[in-house]
């Protein structure tokens, strides 16, 4: 586990948090520069003809399902109802909502994960034309590597990116399609810090591909590579202005949302942090890793809502179609629910959000692990 340091004094927010995710590890780092937070932006000051923006908030919880076992990934199909991935037993459950608690029963089971440590069973996608084709896809941990498989319930799965580099921390498993129709993947570093910065390697990066696990067109390096710096990348989400937006878990110091342009670098393992070098892309927000720790990524309207593990709450960041931060980001939940995995928009315009209680690290109650459906407001 990582050390925590207390927050810093930042902007409207009274305390800087850094994005490091429970899933950080111990080791030490003297190559690596702990640099800073970003500046935030602050809501706008009152005058007679302005009123500040109202921030983002929750209005409502709802509590869809009890009793998993470490749920990580979640795909709506177009019937409405949900298929989510435990991480350990490498099972996939249907999840159907409906009156009081959703049904929720095993839809299938990935017989070659390896659930030992951080990996297992991890991101699921549902192909865009899932309605004729009946695909899926899934990303998991075997014996020998990470891997993306193409998989229809019932059947086995077939892989179409291999030799995704493993380690009992840092797997990366996040899987979305893009709006332009492409596969993205994020992977992490898994324990050794080269990889991130190595072109050649598939680990510390996020990749971008076809349905069949070919580099899609366009992609910076005709690579599968779309970014690479990463440390351990868990969450992807797109906004109304086709941004990609990310969280990243640091090390000690500072966890990480970062908004992904192709080809570019986030630093990782030279910097954590913003460190203000032109080499590298510098975060949009950064919080200390005892606030955030984020592994899940999702957004509903203007709102980016990261899930956090060891902060055990949301940040709600208020995001433009520009792509930039439109105010300062608001924690909700915090300590209510425990360490929470996944943020996912449902189809009804609420975010399903996963907790992560019996992942080790966690101090799980009767209930647990959860599904809870998140209404966003404004306060």
């Amino acid at each position: 586990m990582p050390s925590h340091r207390a927050p810093l004094a930042l902007g409207a927010l009274g305390a800087v948090a850094a994005l490091v995710l429970a899933a950080g590890c111990t080791d030490s780092a003297p190559d690596v520069v702990a640099s800073r937070a970003p500046t935030l932006p602050t809501m706008p000051t009152p005058t007679s003809t302005a009123v500040p923006a109202a921030a983002p908030g929750v209005s409502k919880v709802e509590v869809v399902a009890t009793g998993l076992r470490v749920p990580w990934g979640t795909a709506f199909l177009p019937d409405g109802s949900a298929l989510v991935t435990e991480r350990d037993s490498g099972r996939v459950l249907r999840v159907v909502p409906g009156t009081g608690r959703a049904s929720v029963t095993e839809a299938g089971r990935i017989t070659e994960v390896d659930g030992g440590g951080e990996g297992g069973l991890l991101g699921i996608a549902a192909s865009p034309g899932y309605a004729q084709d009946q695909t899926l896809f899934v990303y998991y941990t075997t014996r020998e590597d990470n891997r993306v498989a193409r998989w229809k319930l019932g059947g086995r799965p077939e892989p179409i990116v291999t030799g995704i580099p493993i380690s009992g921390i840092h797997n990366g498993g996040r899987l979305a399609f893009g709006p332009d129709g492409y596969l993205y993947a994020t992977t992490g570093d898994a324990s050794q810090r080269g990889n991130s910065q190595d072109l050649g390697s598939l680990g510390g990066k996020i990749l971008r591909m076809t349905p069949e696990g070919r580099p899609a067109p366009g992609n910076p390096f005709g690579t599968l590579v779309w970014s690479y710096g990463h440390r351990n990348v868990q969450g992807i989400a797109w906004d109304a202005g086709g941004h990609l937006w990310a969280t990243e878990f640091g090390q000690n110091t500072w966890d990480e949302v970062n908004r992904i342009e192709p080809g570019k670098n986030y630093g990782w393992p030279v910097v954590e942090g913003a460190a203000g070098d032109k080499r590298f892309v510098d975060p949009v927000a950064a919080w200390h890793t005892a606030e955030a720790s984020c592994s899940g990524a999702g957004i509903v309207g203007d709102v980016l809502v990261a899930a956090c593990l060891k902060g055990e709450r949301l940040w709600l960041l208020p995001i433009g179609a520009d792509g930039t931060l439109h105010g300062s980001p608001v924690a909700a939940l915090t300590g209510e629910y425990g360490r929470l995995r996944d943020a996912h928009p449902a189809p009804d315009g609420s975010l399903w959000v996963l907790t992560s209680n019996h992942d080790g690290r966690g101090d799980p109650g009767p209930d647990d692990d959860r599904i809870l459906r998140i209404t966003l407001g404004r306060v």
